[in-house]
């Protein structure tokens, strides 16, 4: 049986055994955007939006987001997540966000950042969708990662 492959010798799904590996510290940072309209702009910087705080909702999401991993994405590890930040931009045509996972681990946390982001953005999306219809997720990505056998990762070097 192949130790490091999600797929074993017979052609059966395995979640990769990652027992042997030491436990280290792991870092990922991840962003995305999501255009919206003017008045959904104004409607979360004003604090009018009838759903409520639309960042500090998506920031709670966020975070549940990524300490719930690994029920959402098959295969993936439930890991030891000791921090989790989310930050947004707001701009004069999106909301980019942020997020950091941090985990002390035998596997890495890109996963669960880009799930962060997701997730915020989708509730960005959820509580605004009376507003703007039209809004678009994008340019969802990893920017960096440290930790493990791999090292480090930064976006475009």
């Amino acid at each position: 049986m192949k130790k490091n492959n999600h797929i074993d010798n017979k052609g059966n799904i395995q979640m990769v055994d990652i027992g042997n590996k030491p436990s280290t510290k792991r870092k990922a940072i991840a962003i995305g955007s999501i255009y919206l309209n003017k008045e959904a702009l104004k409607s979360i910087n004003d604090g009018l939006n009838k759903k409520g705080n639309v960042l500090v909702v998506a920031q709670i999401a966020g975070i549940q987001a990524a300490k719930n991993t690994s029920s959402l994405i098959p295969l993936t590890h439930s890991l030891n997540i000791v921090s989790v930040n989310i930050e947004f931009n707001v701009l004069s045509d999106k909301i980019e966000c942020t997020s950091e996972v941090n985990c002390d681990g035998k596997t890495g946390v890109e996963i669960e950042a880009l799930c962060a982001v997701q997730i915020s953005l989708l509730t960005i999306y959820d509580m605004c969708k009376y507003i703007d219809k039209n809004m678009t997720i994008s340019e969802v990505h990893l920017i960096f990662k440290e930790g493990g056998k791999s090292g480090q990762f930064k976006r475009g070097q």
